[in-house]
């Protein structure tokens, strides 16, 4: 086996200790330092409207309070948050880890048949809810599925004091009179001043279950402590050197692990500011820049490739920017040199799976590369492995990452097979194969190569091919689908769909109805931009669809 030697140590972020000693606490504690100690300073600034750190705590505590005595909610219960970035967004997060239960972030962009799942499988019977996504879980309610309890927020509670900032419908949009059996409003949540019982939850038990698919049809829960979510804040924290005079720009969605590590979880330890936006608005971006005096953006490329683009950037101060920094898929060298020369910063990347709640390799601030997913941070012990042999591979040779460290998920909800397969055991410790190929560079940087899994990145976003297939099936139409990645200009990739309608459809029929079809039933990224009717798709001896041989048809296109 090749000699494991840290390379990467020479680089190491300077006075950095490389081992990080995590608080023996629960998420909660955080809330409970920060309002102590900064009782008055905003948490939140929300389109200008600003959120003290005491009135979050206060509110968070209603919130959990309201969850426990009105729904029931008890230690280890999973409840499904299902919102746009929002003051309420983080206000639920804390108020479920308050009440001792877990935390299920659901993407705003999922619709009703995808919802399904995520109620069904963690057994939530709980829910928060924004009121412009309301309409897809509320034909759940009281079904089936064992979803019993609906706490609908309006964004527009949160802006008590006029902004000049243009805002997006939907956030503007007046507090609407819902009401049924289960539904309760924010505002009358936060009327009932309830107030929850002891804190108990400790630093081993379950605290937020992102879901992430994969090669089969369904999502799984990743499993994560408040330990392993505490791994991920407190070293991004110190990694980057922050204060609690720091000001986050909070555009990426919390309910993916790199916002909620990054963009919440961590300012909030720190007792920084986070100015969020619930859409993405590159001009209201550099306004708030300006207005704020923001000084830390996480940011996916394609929105620096949309902000760097602006015709009315040079009105905007920006001179308070100190770092941006992501993840989710490479930045192109031309982007990353005009940030560049337009700020004097570079562009820090780094890598992260939902099975890890964020980063376990960012490159270090002070020596950054481009293109790269960085050097393992605190406690990480990263290998390149032999995918068949599972042997540890010589520097420049390609293979798969596989991690040991305190980030790591569990295992998955419910899912013992999987999580069985997903580990190994190397040098008596647990490791996680992360389906990724990377090699490792004379430096210890580690770089991407190609994905083991089959998976589409379309800006940023992970598309499960086999999760989009079982959802196209649900078209009366459809006969046989398979799902492939193509090369886009402005996504990187974007999603293909090969179809095989049953024969009375043919003609009937059209690519757009498709199209049109998939974007009602499923979240926009996932959902098939370009559709093409085959009559047959290739199979192997047991019947098995060969995406791979359509997939690399596909890049052989010119």
């Amino acid at each position: 086996m090749p000699t494991r030697t840290p390379r990467h140590f020479a680089h190491w972020p300077p006075g950095l200790p490389r081992h990080l000693t995590l608080p023996q606490t629960s998420l909660w504690y955080n809330v409970e330092v920060s309002a102590t100690r900064y009782p008055d300073k905003p948490y939140i600034v929300y389109y200008d409207r600003p959120l003290s750190y005491a009135q979050f705590r206060d509110e968070c505590e209603r919130v959990a309070g309201w969850l426990q005595q009105d729904c029931g909610v008890q230690a280890g219960d999973r409840v499904l948050l299902y919102m746009q970035n929002s003051p309420q967004w983080v206000i639920a997060y804390y108020a479920i880890l308050r009440a001792n239960a877990v935390v299920v972030p659901v993407n705003p962009m999922n619709k009703a048949e995808e919802l399904r799942h995520y109620v069904s499988d963690s057994g939530a019977s709980t829910a928060l809810v924004a009121q412009d996504l309301y309409a897809q879980l509320e034909p759940l309610l009281g079904g089936a599925s064992g979803l019993r309890h609906l706490g609908v927020a309006a964004y527009s509670d949160y802006l008590h004091q006029h902004t000049d900032l243009p805002l997006p419908p939907f956030v503007s949009e007046p507090r609407a009179a819902l009401a049924g059996a289960g539904v309760t409003l924010w505002s009358d949540i936060l009327a009932l001043q309830r107030r929850p019982g002891p804190h108990t939850a400790g630093p081993d038990d379950l605290c937020v279950m992102p879901y992430t698919s994969g090669t089969t049809g369904q999502p799984k829960g990743c499993m994560h402590t408040h330990r392993s979510v505490m791994s991920t804040l407190v070293g991004g924290v110190q990694w980057f050197g922050r204060t609690q005079d720091a000001v986050y720009l909070s555009v990426l969605p919390f309910f993916h692990v790199t916002g909620m590590a990054g963009s919440m979880n961590g300012p909030l330890f720190a007792g920084a500011t986070v100015v969020i936006l619930s859409r993405w608005d590159r001009d209201v971006a550099a306004q708030c820049i300006q207005r704020h005096g923001i000084g830390i953006w996480q940011a996916i490329s394609t929105m620096v490739v949309d902000f760097l683009s602006n015709p009315r950037l040079g009105e905007y101060d920006l001179s308070s920017l100190q770092g941006v920094r992501g993840g989710g898929a490479a930045m192109p060298e031309a982007i990353a040199k005009k940030l560049k020369d337009l700020t004097g910063l570079d562009y820090v990347e780094g890598y992260g799976m939902s099975e890890t709640l964020a980063a376990t390799h960012i490159n270090p601030p002070q020596r950054p590369k481009p293109q790269c997913l960085g050097i393992p941070v605190f406690d990480v012990d990263a290998r390149v492995l032999d995918p068949q042999t599972q042997q540890e591979l010589p520097q420049g040779e390609t293979g798969e990452i596989a991690v040991h460290a305190p980030q790591v998920m569990q295992g998955y909800w419910k899912q013992p097979q999987a999580t069985a397969a997903s580990f190994i055991t190397l040098d008596g410790k647990r490791f996680l194969r992360t389906g990724d190929l990377a090699y490792v560079d004379h430096d210890g940087y580690f770089f991407m190569v190609d994905r083991l899994k089959r998976m589409i990145n379309a800006s940023g976003y992970k598309v499960w091919p086999a999760e989009v297939e079982a959802l196209m099936y649900k078209h009366p139409a459809i006969h046989e689908a398979c799902v492939i990645g193509v090369r886009d200009a402005k996504r990187g990739e974007t999603v293909k769909a090969l179809v095989v309608l049953k024969e009375e459809a043919r003609g009937q029929v059209s690519a757009d109805d498709i199209i049109r079809w998939s974007h009602e039933h499923m979240a926009a990224y996932k959902s098939p931009r370009i559709v093409e009717f085959v009559h047959t798709l290739p199979k192997s001896g047991t019947g098995k669809i060969l995406w791979r041989e359509l997939q690399e048809r596909e890049l052989e296109r010119p």
